[in-house]
C-alpha cells in the first residue's frame, strides 16, 4: 500500500501459495502487456493466456518474456492443451512449452471427453518438468457434475502432481461452479470444501459479485482466477476492504 491503514488485512507477499490472482489474457498487445505489468503485477501471480489465443498472437514470445521477467507465471489456456490432445499431438504440446520457456501448463478436459486415468498421467508426466494445474469442471452448462464426483476427481489430479486445481467456470463466470446466470452453486462450493483445502483450489470467479462471494467465504487470500486485465486492482481493493461491497469485512469498530 501506498499509505497506513489500520483494520487493513494481511495479504501473503509474492511468491505465494494462497491469496493467488490469475490473470487471464485474451489478446493484449505487447505495449498493453508493459502497461499492464507496470501497474499490475505487484498484485498479479498468473497469466493465462486464453484458450487458444496464443496460437493466433503476433509476438507471443515477446510477451511471455515480459510477464515472466516481471515475476508472473505465465501458461497456455487448457483448450490449446485440449487441441493437441484431440489430434494426438501431445509430444508436440511438450516441445512447444520448451520452445516458449513456458514452465507451467494446464491439463483440462472441458471441451472434449478424456479418461480420467489417462488425464492424471499426463498431469504426472508433466509434473517432472512443469509446474501443472487442472482443471475441473465442464464447459458445457448442461453437463452437471454430482459433488461427490468434483470432490474425487480434484483429489486424485493433486495426487496425481497437480499444483493447484481450477473449478471451472470459463471466462463467462455461467458453468461449472455457478450456474448459467453466474450465481453461485453454494452448495457444491461447501461440499467441496469439506475434503479439499481451499489453498489448493483456483476459483474460475470472472464477475465481481462471484469475487465478493469467495473472499467473504474464505478471506482475502482465497486464489481467484480468469481475472480481466482491467479488474486486478479493483479485485485487490475487494480483497482489503477498500471497495463498498467488502468495506465493514474487517474494521474492528465497525460503525
Amino acid at each position: 500500500m501506498n499509505f497506513f491503514l489500520t483494520d487493513i488485512p494481511n495479504r501473503d507477499k509474492k511468491p505465494r501459495e494462497h491469496g493467488l490472482t490469475m490473470m487471464m489474457d485474451k489478446g493484449l498487445s505487447v505495449n498493453d502487456t508493459k502497461n499492464f505489468i507496470d501497474m499490475c503485477s505487484p498484485h498479479t501471480d498468473i497469466v493465462k493466456l486464453g484458450f487458444g489465443t496464443s496460437a493466433v498472437s503476433p509476438h507471443i514470445e515477446k510477451k511471455i518474456k515480459l510477464y515472466q521477467d516481471a515475476g508472473i507465471k505465465v501458461y497456455l489456456g487448457g483448450t490449446l492443451f485440449e487441441a493437441f490432445i484431440i489430434r494426438n499431438m501431445y509430444e508436440e504440446y511438450k516441445s512447444l512449452l520448451r520452445k516458449w520457456n513456458i514452465t507451467m501448463c494446464e491439463v483440462s478436459d472441458g471441451s472434449i471427453e478424456l479418461d480420467h486415468v489417462k488425464k492424471c498421467e499426463y498431469i504426472t508426466d508433466l509434473s517432472k518438468e512443469f509446474l501443472v494445474v487442472s482443471e475441473v469442471g465442464s464447459k458445457d452448462e448442461k453437463k452437471l457434475i454430482a459433488p461427490y464426483k468434483w470432490i474425487e476427481l480434484m483429489q486424485k489430479e493433486l495426487d496425481a502432481g497437480s499444483w493447484k486445481v481450477i473449478a471451472e467456470a470459463r471466462e463467462g463466470g455461467n458453468v461449472g461452479i455457478f450456474n448459467k446466470g453466474g450465481d453461485v452453486r453454494s452448495d457444491l462450493i461447501d461440499e467441496i470444501l469439506t475434503k479439499i483445502p481451499t489453498e489448493k483450489i483456483l476459483w474460475e470467479a470472472p464477475k465481481k459479485p462471484q469475487q465478493v462471494w469467495f473472499i467473504k467465504l474464505l478471506g482475502p487470500n482465497v486464489n481467484l482466477g480468469n481475472i480481466s486485465w482491467d479488474e486486478i486492482i479493483p479485485l485487490e481493493t475487494l480483497r482489503i476492504g477498500l471497495r463498498g461491497d467488502t468495506f465493514f469485512d474487517y474494521l474492528s469498530d465497525k460503525k
